[in-house]
């Protein structure tokens, strides 16, 4: 009779605390930095799914795929994500019965005042269940916190992804940047060297000073020291991209490539869905979710707790009637408990359990807020770098044409080698220019795409209210 009241009791029991609603937040209806940018058709065609895609690399294609397979950050983060998954587990449990059984053969002596003494012997089967009615919804909120503890950590994972293929993509780029600058180097030691040949015919014939030849071999010596030093940072990116992937720097080696890399054109999308596209903002709010849930936790501990307890087994001092009828002992019963003093223990828990959702409501608003800031930040590097680098492939332009005039003028005599050696080292450091330009434009849209959160979406966490 007791159990279906008890079971009633249950599905009717409210759950104490304030359900979850996600914190207000004043959300622009556009992107300040987005004016004059180039909108992507069709403009809801969001990036989904390998993003790093769109920068149409082979090379980068297959590295990435191996940030999922055996970065050890990654692996890190996937188990923090199962020991969430395994907490909210076990607060599901606490709806449900527990049920344990015993056995037990105990001898025993007792002392009389003869002198003497009896021993007795005792042999116990026993089962016990014990369930705690969830009247109040204590239970409930603990997996409502689990449960959104455990979506937390799943975004977690996938913002740690996210990096980790973001941080392999800039080191790509870097890496191929690296690449384009040697051989503008390699290109620019070839014309160094014929210009120095050049001088010494010339000084050999008594057309030209043995200062030009001097100046020749400097800036070709020159040139050649900042070549080799470009091995130091190619170098490094390669052993980051190596550890990137899980793997020792001395098992891996990118050979270089000439650089081919365009800049994709990327949609944006709405602000609005900032908030569902970012792992670490949907993180956030499942953490507000979660304290929330615990203010409900910790108001129940001012109602009265409800349980239902039962116990039954055999008892008998000689084991051959050990499990017959007369030996069985059974019991059941529920038990009401209130705690009517705990000086302040309860209020001290709710206030604490209210300061935890003020702070993970601020820690949402500003995630928020530093995420609208790094779409704003790329947004306009991305504008004001494509702006400049137009500027500077003309001022390339001019340096080539500037250089072939001066030599030009210094075989016929009418200028010195001095000013060969200006426009040849201007037109190295344009050269330079540019390609580090088109480097940093690749990092900012790696900076943008990561700023909205890749390819991921808030739809794949567990539908909550």
């Amino acid at each position: 009779m007791l159990l279906p009241i008890f079971a009633a009791s249950l599905l009717g029991a409210c759950a104490i605390g304030p359900d979850h609603q996600r914190p207000t937040m004043d959300i622009p209806a556009a992107y300040k930095e987005q004016r004059d940018w180039k909108i992507a058709e069709p403009k809801d065609d969001l990036i989904r799914g390998k993003w790093w895609q769109v920068f149409a690399d082979r090379q980068l294609n297959l590295l990435a795929e191996q940030v999922d397979v055996s970065n050890q950050n990654l692996k890190a983060a996937e188990a923090r994500y199962r020991q969430a998954t395994a907490v909210a587990q076990s607060a599901r449990a606490g709806l449900f019965p527990t049920v344990s059984a015993n056995v037990s053969v105990t001898r025993s002596s007792a002392a009389s005042r003869t002198g003497g003494g009896t021993s007795s012997t005792n042999h116990n089967l026993g089962a016990n269940a014990a369930w705690e009615i969830d009247l109040w919804g204590r239970v409930r909120r603990q997996i409502e916190a689990g449960e959104a503890s455990a979506d937390a950590s799943a975004a977690d994972l996938e913002a740690v992804r996210l990096s980790l293929q973001s941080e392999l993509a800039v080191s790509y780029f870097q890496l191929r940047v690296s690449d384009a600058q040697k051989k503008m180097f390699d290109e620019s030691i070839a014309e160094y060297e014929k210009s120095l040949q050049l001088t010494k015919n010339r000084y050999n014939v008594g057309v030209a000073a043995k200062s030009d030849v001097i100046q020749a071999e400097a800036q070709l010596k020159s040139t050649q020291a900042q070549a080799i030093d470009l091995g130091v940072p190619r170098a490094q990116l390669e052993h980051a991209i190596a550890v990137l992937i899980g793997k020792a720097p001395a098992g891996f080696s990118l050979m270089p490539e000439i650089f081919t890399l365009k800049m994709p054109v990327m949609p944006i999308g709405l602000p609005s869905t900032l908030l569902e596209r970012r792992p670490d903002i949907a993180a956030a709010e499942r953490r507000v979710m979660a304290a929330n849930a615990q203010i409900g936790v910790a108001k129940a501990a001012w109602f009265p707790s409800l349980s239902l307890s039962a116990s039954g087994g055999y008892a008998s001092p000689t084991i051959s009637d050990w499990l017959s009828a007369p030996n069985r002992f059974w019991s059941l019963g529920p038990q009401l408990a209130l705690t009517l003093l705990d000086f302040g223990k309860r209020r001290a828990a709710t206030d604490q359990a209210i300061a935890s959702w003020d702070q993970t409501v601020a820690t949402y608003r500003q995630t928020v807020l530093e995420g609208f800031q790094e779409v704003e930040d790329n947004l306009a590097a991305l504008r004001i770098l494509e702006q400049e680098a137009i500027v500077q492939d003309d001022a390339v332009k001019s340096a080539r044409e500037s250089v072939a005039l001066t030599l030009n003028q210094y075989k016929a005599g009418t200028v010195s080698y001095l000013n060969v050696v200006t426009v040849q080292a201007s037109l190295l450091s344009n050269e330079r220019t540019a390609v580090s330009l088109l480097g940093r434009r690749l990092t900012a849209a790696v900076g943008l795409i990561r700023a909205l959160g890749g390819g991921w979406n808030a739809a794949e966490l567990s539908p909550r209210q």
